[in-house]
């Protein structure tokens, strides 16, 4: 049983997915498994992990979003600690071993998160905090979490899936530590969950529509948590 199962959720991502995988071939922590879940690809993903198919779980499904692939993946897991990085993400050589030292170090931790770039933009966080969590998404989804603790993903959300794990993990009393270090980096322009940071709806030149569909998901996500 490895110690970290590495769930990647990848739809079209032939063009990002071998950065991901060398930034996790190159991890300073070697104990763990890597799980890709091909949600429906229409590209030439499958072709661009031939020559390392032999160091990988490869499981295929029909486009069903990033939600269900991950929980998808999940499910044939077997790590006692889980990670959720997306196609697009390059993680730093030592994200594994420092997420894992704090989960072992802080016993009472249900997962760990750190600070990340979003394209070339630093993303400077905070320790975690459950009341802030409720005004606002500020985790992401590439955050290790403890197996026994993960509630799954909300496969009906289109938005903010990533805030409605973590404030359901809050709800259950689960605390988060924070390391306050730039430990992946996402690239722009994804294809899987098209993660956008909030400021970005914010911007005069994006589309109402765009806005309208953010603030619906929004709004689902607080009433279902009663914020």
């Amino acid at each position: 049983m490895p110690q970290i199962s590495i769930i990647i959720p990848a739809y079209n991502a032939s063009k990002t997915i071998t950065a991901c995988l060398d930034s996790i071939f190159n991890q300073t922590f070697k104990d763990y498994e890597i799980i890709i879940v091909n949600d429906g690809s229409t590209d030439d993903l499958l072709l661009a992990l031939t020559t390392c198919s032999h160091r990988l779980t490869i499981l295929n499904q029909e486009n069903k979003g990033a939600p269900a692939a991950r929980n998808y993946g999940f499910s044939q897991s077997s790590g006692k600690e889980v990670i959720f990085v997306d196609a697009d993400i390059v993680l730093k050589p030592q994200a594994l071993e420092k997420m894992h030292l704090a989960l072992k170090t802080i016993s009472e931790a249900s997962f760990a998160y750190s600070q990340f770039l979003w394209g070339w933009k630093k993303f400077k966080l905070w320790p975690f905090d459950a009341e802030k969590l409720k005004q606002q998404p500020y985790i992401h989804t590439c955050s290790l979490i403890r197996r026994e603790k993960l509630p799954g993903f909300d496969a009906t959300l289109k938005k903010f899936q990533d805030w409605d794990l973590f404030l359901t993990l809050a709800e259950r009393g689960g605390k988060g530590v924070f390391i306050p270090e730039v430990l992946f980096k996402v690239t722009t322009g994804g294809t899987m969950s098209q993660w956008l940071p909030s400021f970005v709806y914010k911007l005069p030149w994006l589309k109402l529509p765009a806005k309208e569909n953010y603030e619906k998901w929004k709004k689902i996500v607080q009433e279902k948590h009663g914020i």
